[in-house]
């Protein structure tokens, strides 16, 4: 897989507001063998499949990106590791890692398919990724996932530490689901070298659920966390927008994101593009780019370069996420699902 017609290397992106891009999330498929509540829920349709980019399609389009200046590129889904033929993708990926065009090529699982696929993943070149997981209780995986599959997502998570694979554990933060467990947490993923990251619900597509009831401020949990453990500021950056502390009594790392309390958006230097090649410049607005169209239409880059220079020339400045009860604050429309997050 190779871009019909390539570019030289550009000087990258920047945005109005002086941001550099240079991080892209790809979701390679809306499809996932979960059914998380807050994510994608039991009533989700699926994309129509002429509508989701090939898997020559999605690497011209990475290709057309790193020429822009993209180092670091994410998979995502849906669930990146059900897309068939995946490994083959990342396979032609990694030629911009051997080149030194693209720093890095990292992944954000459910982790269920780890087991079988963590050591491919580590061979070529795949060394840092996100495993979602929100708790550490099997009924309770089961209510939140919709799937009884704990200990399969457990071996996943060894299989891939086995591998030399650097994890992070994300943990969406839930009122009353999960919001006893954080401690505990804690203890798994430094036991493993881990970090562990706490991330706020976002308001997210139309889910039958009340996410007010669920909402819960990381201002608070990191108050609870204190009482128990001393955490202390840390300089780390993952390259993305979590604010990490170092918990002194593991050594270990504890992330925040928290986009409703505290705005991350001055910092942002990242885009995301679906599996439908549609570009989104922010995670919490609902404007995008098509590329798919022109992506089609000719074999020729140069419209489909044009229209992400002008989708990044109009990067709004923040999102529109906001928590509420008031019916007239519509939340941004698309799921979760759609751009991975």
């Amino acid at each position: 897989m190779t871009s019909p017609i390539s570019k030289p290397r550009s000087q990258g992106m920047t945005d109005s507001f002086g941001r550099k891009i240079d991080y892209l999330r790809l979701s390679v498929t809306d499809r996932c063998d979960f059914r998380c509540f807050y994510c994608m829920g039991d009533n989700v349709t699926f994309l129509p499949k002429p509508d989701v980019l090939s898997l020559e399609e999605l690497d011209r389009l990475c290709g057309l990106f790193v020429d822009l200046g993209v180092r670091k590129l994410r998979l995502t889904g849906g669930e990146p590791l059900v897309r068939r033929g995946i490994l083959t993708l990342i396979s032609s990926l990694s030629r911009h890692l051997e080149s030194g065009r693209l720093k890095e090529i990292a992944l954000t699982t459910n982790g269920s398919q780890l087991a079988q696929m963590a050591t491919a993943l580590a061979n070529l070149g795949v060394m840092r990724i996100n495993v979602s997981l929100d708790t550490l209780r099997a009924d309770r995986f089961t209510r939140i996932t919709g799937k009884p599959r704990f200990a399969q997502v457990m071996e996943g998570i060894e299989t891939a530490l086995r591998a030399g694979i650097s994890l992070k554990i994300n943990t969406v933060a839930l009122k009353g689901v999960n919001d006893d467990e954080f401690g505990d947490l804690i203890r798994f993923c430094h036991e493993r070298q881990m970090d562990l990251t706490i991330i706020e619900t976002m308001p997210m597509g139309g889910l039958l659920f009340d996410r007010p009831d669920v909402y819960l401020p990381l201002d608070t949990i990191r108050e609870q966390l204190a009482e128990s453990w001393s955490l202390l500021p840390s300089g780390h950056c993952s390259g993305g927008p979590a604010r990490y502390f170092t918990v002194a009594e593991t050594g270990g790392r504890i992330g925040f994101i928290a986009p409703m309390t505290h705005n991350f958006c001055d910092s942002c230097n990242r885009v995301r593009l679906s599996c439908t090649g549609i570009l989104y410049t922010c995670l919490g607005r609902n404007d995008a780019t098509n590329l798919r169209v022109s992506l089609r239409a000719s074999q020729n880059n140069r419209p489909v370069l044009k229209a992400i220079r002008e989708a990044i020339a109009q990067k709004p400045k923040g999102h529109d996420f906001g928590i509420s009860r008031d019916v007239s604050h519509i939340p941004v429309e698309r799921r979760m699902s759609v751009t991975g997050g």
